[in-house]
């Protein structure tokens, strides 16, 4: 097996890393039996799937042939391998969106601190399954999808509720994101009783953005930064069918400076969780 010296933490390394590991653990492998059928140390499949060395695509290929894995997923895991050193990554169209969401989530368990614009919906860290449901079934997807991914979202929500070091989790809400009704008003209700734990947690700090307080930069759109303990930030930007994590120092600098300025106009965490009992008691009435 070859080795390569490239840097580790960029987002297309993490969600190799990642995808790795999920694979073997698909196989019912251990690290060490995948490390016997490879011919490789255990340390070295260690290595790959914390993230702390990268995998050349014949490394890649080899685990994937060990494991079985063919067709798409074949391909799209080698394309990630072959690219594994590109800092920035945009992918368009649905066949791009499990690489991302695998990226994502090896940002979140990774991540020191996570900051989240989230303008017209609650961050999907904070959202309940029910509200999970009603936002997966608004489009076309089959029952089974939609339990798939209700699962696999409330699931990522531990890196923020586990007992020990928890992640730090900072969410900008827009006012439109209260006031809309997504599934119905008991589905709201609960969601917010459940921002309303959540803030409770000293990890957690929630701001509503009001819709009066005129312009700031998180108009442009939604946006997470993901900071890390031994590695340089890393925004994100999701939309619809396409997303781009950049780790730029330029825009990571001007994204940072964005959310003091939004700061400045959002609401208090005290005065934030007042409007959302309120808005409560509103709808309740």
């Amino acid at each position: 097996m070859s080795k390569r010296t490239i840097d580790p933490n960029t987002p297309r390394a993490r969600a190799l890393a990642a995808a790795i590991r999920e694979l073997r653990e698909e196989a019912g492998l251990s690290g060490r039996e995948l490390s016997q059928r490879l011919g490789v140390s255990h340390g070295t499949i260690s290595h790959w799937e914390t993230g702390h060395r990268v995998p050349t695509p014949e490394d890649v290929a080899s685990v994937l042939g060990v494991l079985g894995v063919t067709g798409e997923r074949r391909r799209l895991l080698l394309d990630l391998a072959r690219n594994a050193a590109d800092p920035n990554w945009l992918t368009a169209g649905m066949p791009g969106i499990p690489q991302q969401l695998t990226g994502v989530m090896e940002c979140e368990r990774t991540a020191r601190k996570i900051t989240e614009w989230a303008p017209m919906y609650v961050p999907g860290l904070l959202q309940t399954p029910d509200y999970v449901r009603a936002v997966m079934s608004a489009g076309d997807r089959s029952q089974q999808e939609i339990d798939q991914r209700v699962m696999v979202r409330v699931g990522r929500r531990e890196i923020i509720t586990r007992r020990r070091d928890p992640v730090g989790f900072h969410a900008l809400i827009g006012e439109y994101a209260i006031r809309d009704v997504i599934g119905d008003e008991a589905v709201m209700t609960d969601q917010f009783d459940f921002l309303l734990e959540l803030a409770s947690r000293s990890n957690v700090t929630i701001q509503i953005i009001p819709l009066s307080c005129g312009w700031h930069p998180g108009l442009h759109g939604p946006f997470v930064l993901y900071d890390f303990a031994e590695s340089s930030p890393v925004l994100h930007f999701e939309h619809y069918s396409s997303g781009a994590f950049v780790p730029d120092v330029y825009d990571v600098q001007t994204y940072r400076a964005a959310l003091d300025t939004m700061g400045s106009k959002a609401m208090s965490q005290e005065d934030s969780l007042a409007f959302l009992a309120r808005i409560t008691k509103e709808r309740s009435t």
